[in-house]
């Protein structure tokens, strides 16, 4: 591995840790302000894995991003947004 490439996955793994830490902050929420969220992350690193010869599921996936099963964290720490009327926003899985 290269430094360049070891810096770049030291810095996926901060970040994966920075957001382990904020379990309080959505999906919706990083969609709304920064344009991805953590399925966002599974996606390409299904993809990455792909272009490397590598098969990965989407589920698979979404356990090393989350740290456990999706289903367990969604049960967990996924909530509610209300919307702008007061409403339950209704989030996706």
């Amino acid at each position: 591995m290269s430094k360049d490439d070891a810096i770049e996955a030291a810095v996926l793994r901060r970040r994966l840790a920075h957001l382990d830490s904020r379990k309080d902050v959505q999906n919706i929420e990083l969609m709304n302000l920064a344009g991805f969220c953590r399925n966002c992350l599974a996606k390409w690193t299904v993809e990455a894995a792909g272009e490397e010869g590598v098969e990965l599921s989407y589920e698979a996936a979404r356990e090393r991003i989350y740290g456990m099963p999706y289903s367990e964290w969604k049960a967990r720490y996924q909530t509610s947004l209300p919307t702008a009327g007061g409403e339950d926003a209704g989030l996706p899985g």
